[in-house]
């Protein structure tokens, strides 16, 4: 999730279409950003509501600070997140999820869901491969 220049817009030019699968559409490098190991994770965990940033640091178990920093920032400039800073004494910074990060998140927690639903049969497959 590093800083890419902008694609072409699709307000520079009203006749283009977006197709994710067309090498210079402005929605592939989202979805990488969206469907990247961390993305997924911290989409799907503000989907339960706002996090501050320690608590959603220990609920995507396994990210690094700085990975779910430049994650959240990512995010963030492609629409998907909020930060809000609280003035308070220390300041609280928060975060939560966009309409539209939103309609992301619920997608990928259908995706989960079926995931999480078939991990023994996806183990099965596992394992049936790994004998061959």
């Amino acid at each position: 999730m590093t800083a890419r220049p902008p694609e072409q817009s699709f307000t520079d030019d009203p006749t283009l279409e977006a197709d994710v699968f067309a090498r210079n559409c402005a929605s592939r490098p989202v979805l990488q950003d969206v469907a990247s190991r961390w993305g997924v994770l911290a989409l799907a965990a503000l989907r339960e509501g706002p996090y501050r940033f320690s608590a959603l640091r220990r609920r995507v178990d396994g990210i690094s600070e700085r990975m779910l920093s430049q994650t959240l920032q990512t995010l963030e400039r492609d629409g998907m997140v909020n930060r809000e800073v609280q003035q308070s004494i220390p300041p609280v910074v928060e975060y939560t999820l966009t309409d539209l990060g939103a309609q992301v998140a619920d997608q990928l927690f259908g995706l989960i869901d079926i995931l999480e639903s078939n991990i023994a049969k996806i183990e099965a497959a596992q394992a049936a491969y790994h004998r061959q």
